[in-house]
């Protein structure tokens, strides 16, 4: 295929970004969109450019690492796919794709398509634990987990904290990323202990971190790779309030 990317190059985060427009004429339909890059940066390399930086690691749909927006669309065209499980069949031949970073302020851009996404470590640094002595592993079926609580559960942790929920909301909301996180833990019997702080904790560190404030658009849901649930942010929700009318605090 031949393709034209217009791609974000912004030197860092001080410098001025802005578009700029490659062609390339030999993209196999197979490939995967990160190794489509990889042919962009080889050419570049060897036109004595600098390639365009971008985030990636196992290229498996599993680390959150390959961040980037294309055509508007966190992690591109294709519903419940990360960017490097995106295959350049999902395109057209003589398309133009813009990939662009994450667009929010509580992820800075460092360099071309690479984000700062360590707010996300923070807000799990605040609570996204649990806090006990467990010994050695505890045999299968010590604590019973009804089915129904081990499937929200199950859904919840699969968030792989990319950020495209933030990337896509309208506010820069990281609400659907704390929400499983915090739901993940508290639907589960070891994480009932810290329950009540861990949903005030997070949530206050979210604040803290100037992320947006949700009004459930729904946008976090519909391009998050894991296909995370907007209950999740219901959930949340529930235990910040029960938490609140206990008398927990973020301190």
């Amino acid at each position: 295929m031949k393709l034209t990317l217009r791609v974000w190059r912004q030197k860092n985060a001080d410098t001025k970004g802005k578009m700029v427009k490659y062609h390339l004429d030999d993209v196999e339909e197979d490939m995967s969109f990160l190794e489509m890059l990889d042919v962009l940066n080889e050419k570049l390399v060897l036109d004595d450019e600098d390639p365009v930086s971008f985030d990636h690691d196992c290229r498996e749909g599993i680390c959150g690492s390959c961040a980037m927006v294309i055509n508007g669309i966190p992690h591109g065209p294709q519903k419940n796919t990360t960017t490097c499980q995106l295959h350049m069949r999902h395109f057209k031949d003589g398309d133009t794709i813009d990939v662009e970073p994450w667009r929010a302020r509580a992820f800075p851009v460092i360099k071309d398509l690479v984000t700062d996404r360590s707010a996300f470590d923070q807000i799990i640094q605040a609570g996204g634990y649990v806090s006990v002595n467990t010994g050695s592993a505890p045999e299968a079926h010590a604590t019973p987990v009804d089915k129904a609580s081990a499937d929200d559960a199950f859904d919840a942790a699969t968030c792989i904290g990319c950020g495209a929920c933030v990337a896509a909301c309208p506010n820069g909301s990281s609400m659907l990323f704390t929400a499983a996180k915090v739901t993940h833990l508290g639907l589960l019997p070891q994480g009932q202990p810290e329950r009540a702080t861990r949903a005030i904790t997070m949530l206050a560190k979210q604040d803290e971190l100037d992320f947006g404030g949700c009004t459930n658009v729904g946008a976090c849901a519909e391009v998050c790779p894991k296909g995370i649930p907007l209950a999740s942010i219901s959930q949340l929700n529930h235990d910040v309030l029960g938490a609140t009318l206990a008398g927990a605090r973020s301190d």
